[in-house]
């Protein structure tokens, strides 16, 4: 049986640091599953377009496509954009089959991603009772992509952190320097940022920016190509599958 053909629907990003992990990222998916065929598609700014991506494959005569947004929360992009732009881009095309699986988060794979660039900073075993955490994402207006978060930091503060606390870039509130002062008022002796997004830009800057102003101790690097991430794409492809053919054999 042919499998079908990842599709992974990234933002895209004027920043060049994006493109590259991503590409950096894919490439880590292919090493994980040799055969499985991996193509990129941006929403913005970058090429190739998701339109471009499937009128290629449908040219190809590819029968099947599991589109994966590159998103860690089922916000507007997800609900909204991805699904539009994947029903534009198959209109007139009798194949391939498209099918959109769910987003990146939440998953224990991305809080396993986070220590995993947490150690990497420094953070040793040792410091995490006397650690807070600073759980910094891009921000959203969407009320489920924040509870989300809201979330993550509850459950990540039971493993036996210090704090979590959520910080956000943009939308929403705290800035990710308010959440470090914050802490550091409150008597926490060691604060750790820990950025929620998958690639360097603009929103990741102002993360690091707020960090470094405020004084944290330590700012951890985005999730790039972490090897769980990778594995979390995966399981996200294989779940779109599980799905499709229940459908089919229902």
């Amino acid at each position: 049986m042919v499998r079908p053909v990842l599709l992974v629907v990234a933002h895209g990003s004027r920043d060049p640091r994006h493109a590259a992990t991503v590409h950096a990222l894919t490439q880590r998916v292919r090493a994980a599953r040799p055969g499985l065929r991996v193509v990129t598609a941006y929403l913005d700014f970058n090429a190739p377009s998701v339109r471009q991506v499937i009128d290629r494959l449908a040219a190809e005569g590819v029968r099947e496509v599991v589109a994966l947004p590159l998103l860690l929360t089922r916000a507007f992009h997800a609900k909204a954009d991805i699904p539009a732009v994947l029903r534009e881009a198959t209109a007139g095309h009798p194949r391939p089959a498209v099918r959109q699986a769910e987003v990146l988060g939440p998953s224990p794979l991305l809080t396993a991603a986070l220590e995993r660039r947490l150690r990497e900073a420094g953070v040793r075993p040792g410091d995490r009772s006397s650690t807070g955490i600073v759980l910094a994402s891009a921000g959203s207006t969407d009320p489920e992509a924040m509870a989300v978060i809201a979330d993550i930091a509850r459950e990540w503060r039971h493993t036996g952190w210090c704090a979590v606390r959520p910080a956000f870039a943009s939308a929403s509130l705290p800035r990710t320097e308010d959440a470090v002062r914050r802490l550091r008022a409150e008597g926490v002796r060691r604060i750790a940022v820990a950025p929620y997004v998958i690639a360097p830009g603009f929103l990741p800057d102002r993360i690091a920016r707020g960090a470094q102003d405020a004084g944290a101790d330590i700012l951890a690097d985005v999730l790039g190509d972490a090897p769980e991430l990778a594995r979390l794409l995966l399981d996200r492809y294989d779940a779109a599958i599980a799905v499709r053919r229940v459908l089919l054999t229902a």
